[in-house]
């Protein structure tokens, strides 16, 4: 069995109930029942981002599960480990005497574009050959050697999404493939995949060749919310574990939740433990799921093994009409909008809750399909760059108000996957008519 250095400690302290002279302030006592085991970094407990005790030990469990070289944990979700992965490989650029560039999937999370603001990073957005809609990015290895051979300088990285948040995956290993033969390193958001290294083929980025990745543990796996993990790899540059502590500490909270650490520290023991077996089982139980909803006329998407997303326009209804007639039957799914309804599965679910999601939606009567869907990605003009726009005065205005002006907020307009437009970026007509599509009545823009 993995050891839980973590868990013992906090748990031994706890049943030794010393007095508390030290935060938290409810001094493990409260209503909610957790907070005998909610503690600061006293003596004993290590530090995060400077740890060489308990969770340096839970975090090199952690590594030796995901088959990396280092594994870092965040308690602030992906969001942290994006800024990390995205300083690291500016430094490593600089090292190697390259500019601050990065080559970008399109999708990419807001977190990355606010980080690029911050530490004032280029960025080349790379869209998909066909395909150029809202809705997904299927950059194919042939579309990222396209694009270097466009290239006069090379990027610090490449930084590319899968899945993403609709279930849709890229070909990590031919995505890898062209970042060595370019001497370019590959940083991958996997947040909603960390589940996939447990899978009986690992689909994991880092098996797949990418040299760092982040995963939100708690979007797939049983850890409390805002858990997850920076992994690198051991091919990448060695900068980038030399100086992850000091790149996450760079961006991170100085008060670490120590639930949240526990949390990791207790799902070690679990994926060494049945999770293995316990996922296997869950994917024949969604595979059979899917093979039924799409006799009964349902059109599903995306390639994960674990998420279902229906394509509820195909079926007559816009996702957000399936995802409310799902809420009348006591289901409530990850996400719906106009078009798409997405639930997330994982092990924990019981297989009588996993038969009332499928008979609820087996259910619902087909109707015909909608008609109306948007049309392909706006045009997107740069203007400003994304720290100018970020940093610039800005004011809220209705959309219908925005057109030639200049977006000053990477929070506007930004639907699952794709956004719309990203930060310094000139709001056209066609960004405005797709605003709308999506319920979007106000932006902010840069005063000019």
């Amino acid at each position: 069995m993995m050891d839980t250095p973590i868990c013992d400690f906090v748990r031994a302290y706890r049943d030794a109930s010393p007095v508390r002279l030290h935060m938290p302030g409810h001094k493990g006592r409260g209503a909610l029942g957790v907070e005998s085991l909610d503690i600061t970094e006293i003596r004993g407990a290590d530090v995060l981002y400077d740890a060489g005790g308990i969770i340096r030990r839970s975090e090199e469990n952690a590594a030796a599960l995901f088959g990396a070289a280092r594994t870092l944990y965040s308690t602030e979700g992906s969001s942290l480990c994006i800024r990390a992965m995205l300083h690291l490989s500016l430094l490593e650029g600089k090292r190697r005497g390259r500019g601050p560039l990065i080559l970008a999937g399109r999708n990419a999370h807001r977190a990355f574009v606010y980080a690029a603001g911050l530490l004032d990073a280029e960025i080349r957005w790379v869209f998909p050959e066909t395909n150029r809609s809202l809705l997904s990015c299927p950059i194919t290895p042939d579309r990222l050697e396209s694009v270097f051979n466009e290239m006069t300088d090379r990027p610090a990285a490449v930084y590319v999404t899968s899945p993403d948040y609709l279930g849709s995956m890229l070909d990590i290993a031919g995505l890898s493939a062209v970042c060595r033969k370019h001497d370019t390193p590959l940083l991958v958001d996997n947040a909603h995949g960390a589940y996939m290294k447990f899978l009986k083929q690992d689909r994991h980025p880092l098996a797949l060749g990418a040299d760092m990745c982040c995963d939100s543990a708690h979007k797939t796996l049983p850890v409390l919310t805002g858990g997850a993990y920076l992994h690198i790899a051991g091919s990448a540059p060695a900068l980038y574990a030399e100086q992850a502590e000091s790149a996450m500490a760079l961006f991170a909270s100085t008060s670490p939740s120590y639930l949240i650490l526990e949390s990791l520290d207790q799902c070690n023991a679990a994926l060494a433990g049945g999770y293995r077996e316990e996922l296997a089982g869950l994917c024949q139980r969604v595979d059979k799921m899917k093979r039924r909803l799409r006799e009964s006329g349902y059109e599903l998407i995306g390639d994960e093994a674990a998420k279902i997303t229906v394509d509820a326009r195909r079926y007559g209804y816009t996702g957000d009409e399936l995802h409310g007639l799902m809420r009348e039957n006591g289901v409530e799914c990850e996400f719906s909008d106009p078009d798409f309804l997405t639930m997330m599965l994982t092990p924990s679910l019981t297989e009588e809750e996993i038969g009332k999601t499928e008979k609820t939606l087996l259910s619902v009567s087909r109707r015909p399909a909608l008609p109306g869907t948007p049309s392909g990605m706006p045009g997107a003009a740069q203007v400003l760059s994304v720290r100018q726009a970020l940093f610039s005065p800005g004011r809220e205005v209705p959309v219908e108000e925005a057109e030639g002006r200049i977006l000053a907020d990477a929070q506007a307009g930004c639907p699952p996957c794709v956004p719309i437009l990203v930060c310094g970026e000139r709001i056209s007509r066609e960004a405005v008519e797709c605003f709308r599509y999506y319920g979007i009545e106000k932006c902010r823009i840069v005063c000019e």
